[in-house]
């Protein structure tokens, strides 16, 4: 025969005999709608690329703020701005936002950054590249890559 103590009996009880609007979820409010648009942005200020990217796509409200708000992402272009200088700048001479600046030119420093950090230079030929590595470059990046292989 087992012994159940009093408190546990009174647990049970209390647990079964909650009214039911207690055992309802409460509705939890995007804190986007709570909280000053200022500290908002120093919370999305601090993801990397690609979290923010997520967060942009989570729901209405944050895509607005992440959208709208060209700040969040110039130190993200002005980090690959350190591998792909001529290009970004052209694109903040021609009037693109900092948004489209890097992701018009983020791929091309990923991929210029690996050829540069010698991630390509001991292959044998062009079948060894994977073509999702691989993205369109001008002559000038080209030239650029060359000479780092030169100096190799």
């Amino acid at each position: 025969m087992q012994r159940t103590s009093k408190r546990n009996k009174q647990l049970r009880i209390t647990c079964k005999e909650l009214p039911p609007d207690k055992k309802k979820k409460e509705h939890i409010q995007d804190f986007v709608a709570i909280i000053p648009p200022e500290i908002s942005y120093k919370i999305f200020s601090e993801l990397d690329i690609r979290s923010l990217c997520m967060a942009a796509v989570t729901c209405r409200s944050w895509n607005e703020i992440i959208d709208n708000s060209d700040h969040l992402w110039k130190n993200h272009c002005l980090t690959v701005r350190a591998v792909c200088q001529r290009e970004i700048d052209c694109d903040r001479g021609s009037g693109y936002s900092w948004k489209v600046t890097l992701i018009r030119n983020y791929r091309k420093c990923t991929v210029k950054n690996a050829w540069l950090s010698g991630k390509y230079s001991n292959i044998q030929s062009f079948s060894v590249l994977q073509e999702k590595s691989m993205c369109p470059m001008d002559a000038e990046t080209w030239g650029e890559i060359l000479e780092a292989e030169l100096e190799r």
